[in-house]
């Protein structure tokens, strides 16, 4: 589980609670509370993302959620190129057709994929275009999760506006009572609430967090294409550590060594 994000989210619902509580006590908590209110902004909001997606992809998108909260399972870059440098000391040692074996207890589809191609004889290029083609598949189907949840935030707020617009349309209706404006008026500011909540506190982070694992993902399997190219070229497994250690930050890079730059050292033999 990403404990950013559910700590994120989490923490922005009890800031607003402990506002609410702080200057109107425990029982102020009921006046932010309002049926017609949630119905307006947020049953308004998901129609109109109903309206602007296919029934199949609205569905993915309301799951894109759980994707923003739980741990990507997608390992991270350090483990990768450990994993292709080991795969590179392999191929150096015992050829290149060994790596089919070694492909056996991979769990990764797109990695074990690659190296069939590799294994197959099959030409650098069409190894690229094949591989770049499955990432940019990928990427797409992630910005219709991640464009779900930013037309969401665009649509919250509006709908929310216009929640209180229905609700000054009756104030207004009433003016000659006066005891009625004030309730009237908060009603109709719930709505606008509503929208805010929708926007910052969880359509925001959501998309902005799958965006993030979008990145990695594809930032990952960039390492994978590059990693088995250089093996397939016969690149020694030294030189593979460093041209695949370029996509992290200075700070990751030392960590590569540990685990996979002993074994690079290995195979120059």
């Amino acid at each position: 589980m990403d404990l950013g994000s559910l700590i994120g989210l989490v923490l922005g619902l009890t800031m607003v609670i402990f506002g609410i509580v702080s200057s109107g006590g425990v029982a102020a908590i009921a006046n932010f509370i309002d049926v017609p209110s949630v119905i307006i902004t947020i049953g308004g909001s998901l129609s109109s993302c109903i309206a602007c997606n296919k029934m199949s992809d609205f569905v993915a998108g309301l799951k894109g959620l759980t994707l923003a909260i739980k741990e990507p399972a997608i390992g991270n870059a350090s483990e990768t190129i450990a994993n292709i440098i080991n795969l590179a000391n392999i191929s150096r040692k015992e050829g290149i057709l060994a790596l089919e074996e070694a492909a056996n207890g991979i769990e990764d589809e797109f990695l074990k994929k690659g190296i069939n191609l590799v294994v197959d004889g099959t030409d650098p290029e069409l190894v690229r275009a094949i591989l770049e083609t499955e990432m940019g598949c990928l990427e797409d189907r992630h910005k219709v999760i991640i464009g779900f949840w930013q037309k969401w935030g665009e649509m919250g707020p509006a709908w929310g506006m216009i929640g209180t617009l229905v609700g000054l349309v009756n104030m207004l209706k009433n003016l000659s009572d006066a005891s009625t404006i004030g309730p009237n008026m908060a009603v109709a500011l719930l709505t606008t609430l509503y929208g805010s909540l929708i926007a910052n506190w969880l359509t925001g982070p959501v998309g902005t967090k799958l965006g993030v694992n979008n990145s990695l993902e594809i930032m990952m399997r960039s390492i994978t294409v590059e990693g088995l190219l250089s093996i397939q070229a016969g690149e020694n497994p030294r030189i593979i550590e460093e041209k695949l250690k370029s996509f992290l930050p200075p700070s990751a890079r030392g960590t590569i060594g540990d685990n996979g730059g002993a074994e690079a050292a290995g195979g120059e033999g």
